[in-house]
């Protein structure tokens, strides 16, 4: 996984499918996962890709914990 830019930092928050993002790092089985893709499904779930090439459906009522990284002012 890449690291963090100098001038940038990250806080956890509760995601959905409906609020997850692109650069998300979602924990999955133990291990940091970060999100580099997403699609839209049927019913407002989502299919989220990773950086490792696996992927994961986020159902319309799923809530992960997640690091969403934002710069600095």
């Amino acid at each position: 996984m890449s690291r963090l830019a100098p001038d940038a930092i990250a806080g956890p928050l509760e995601i959905t499918s409906s609020s997850v993002r692109i650069g998300d790092v979602v924990q999955v089985g133990g291990r940091p996962c970060r999100v580099i893709d997403l699609r839209q499904l049927p019913g407002g779930s989502k299919r989220l890709l990773f950086e490792s090439g696996e992927s994961l459906t986020m159902h319309a009522r799923t809530k992960f914990l997640a690091l969403r990284t934002q710069r600095r002012w």
